[in-house]
């Protein structure tokens, strides 16, 4: 492999991997990326990537839309898809299985690892995916493995939660890697003598990101057999929705054969809190504190409660509980995961609240959004308020990604 490693960002949303790799790296050269929004007329975060990076070799469309053969060849594939489901409806004898509504966009990364053959990969996702559906738990994150290995690729996963590496947020999200056959990647992950060893010290999450083993987590194995069809219709088919996921947060696939164990982190660094990244008190513009007219509103959404509620449109009475949030938000501690519906003055249970040193309670600021996810300052300024914080609640935190690249190079340089 030359010393560039061609990258091709998919949903690449404000450009959270590109951050992360090129901060890991020089090697990494990103060049081609895709980011389309349905359903919204002004795309802004492709406008927002294309600003920050340049337009050459960035594409807004659909990517259901482009052909294969506009995708310039790379060697790495990334990209945080969609969190939808992931089965096949129907056999895939017909390119129509490949195509795609909202739901099925797995399948075009497929469709592209397919035709275009890079050589690695590393995707993200919301961990819930090792247990999706409820009733068949597991089985969206078995067809995606099954698929990749009919591709030729083997591939590690972990389920990593930010904040446990030193990171001021606490996001967990999935990321995996694969590799081609015949590449040292591939070769290596499949030599390994022990998927422990791999998985505990020697593979490279394990070396990105240290774990030990959580106490009384034993390796299992087992094999995901039939097409694609038949691990849609019977992986873990009990019809129940107590059903335990097979899939630990460590593991790792070589062929059809999964191996997999419960971890946690043995990290020892620095932490980075929610209160390291606020700006000074002075610099909050007005119409992000709180006033003291809404508080109690605020303090009734964060708090515990257990209390009878109406159904509108049907008149039944229900009995609904939920338990309190931290209210305000600890500023000692790493930041919640942030999400879409930050932005907004509108009172929420889910927002961030912080106590000024004068009392005053506030809501985070986009700037403080960015900075929870390792953004660079100011990278989402062209857009409102409201969508900045969007826009960081789809975003990932790029210090993972950062960690992950510089292990993955090492990888990469061997390769030949």
């Amino acid at each position: 492999m030359k010393k560039a490693v061609r990258v091709v960002e998919l949903f690449a949303g404000v450009g959270g991997f590109r951050i992360g790799l090129e901060r890991a790296s020089p090697m990494y050269r990103t060049v081609w990326s895709n980011q389309w929004e349905p359903a919204t007329k002004r795309q802004q975060a492709s406008e927002i990537y294309a600003a920050r990076f340049g337009p050459e070799g960035h594409v807004n469309a659909d990517i259901s839309a482009i052909v294969a053969s506009e995708v310039p060849d790379h060697d790495l594939l990334v990209g945080g898809f969609p969190c939808q489901d992931y089965s096949v409806a129907r056999t895939l004898n017909s390119a129509g299985g490949l195509q795609g509504k909202k739901g099925v966009l797995w399948w075009e990364i497929h469709r592209l690892l397919k035709e275009k053959r890079p050589r690695h990969l590393l995707l993200e996702n919301v961990d819930r995916l090792l247990k999706s559906p409820a009733k068949q738990r597991g089985r969206d994150f078995a067809v995606m493995l099954a698929s990749l290995a009919d591709l030729g690729y083997v591939v590690e996963w972990r389920v990593v939660n930010a904040a446990e590496y030193g990171m001021p947020q606490r996001r967990k999200r999935i990321f995996f890697i694969g590799h081609l056959a015949n590449t040292a990647g591939s070769e290596s992950l499949s030599a390994a003598p022990s998927a422990k060893e791999w998985l505990l010290r020697k593979g490279t999450f394990a070396r990105a990101l240290p774990v030990v083993l959580k106490p009384g987590s034993q390796l299992s194995e087992f094999m995901i057999d039939g097409d694609l069809a038949e691990v849609t219709n019977s992986f873990n088919a009990c019809g129940s929705s107590k059903t335990l996921t097979p899939f630990f947060d460590a593991g790792m696939l070589v062929g059809r054969k999964v191996q997999t164990l419960s971890v946690k982190s043995s990290f020892r660094g620095t932490q980075t809190t929610l209160g390291d990244l606020l700006v000074p008190e002075e610099e909050v513009p007005a119409n992000y504190f709180i006033p003291r007219e809404q508080e109690e509103q605020w303090a009734y959404l964060k708090g515990g409660k257990s209390e009878e509620r109406t159904n509108r449109s049907t008149g039944f009475k229900y009995r609904y509980s939920e338990g309190a949030m931290a209210y305000p938000d600890d500023t000692a501690k790493p930041a919640r995961t942030v999400i879409t519906a930050e932005g907004g003055p509108t009172p929420s249970r889910f927002k961030h609240v912080v106590r000024c040193a004068d009392g005053r309670l506030r809501r985070l600021m986009p700037l403080e959004l960015e900075r929870l996810n390792m953004f660079p300052d100011g990278h989402t300024r062209e857009a409102s308020d409201t969508k900045r914080a969007f826009l960081m609640g789809n975003a990932l935190v790029t210090g993972v990604v950062e960690r992950v690249g510089k292990e993955m190079a090492s990888v990469l340089r061997s390769d030949r």
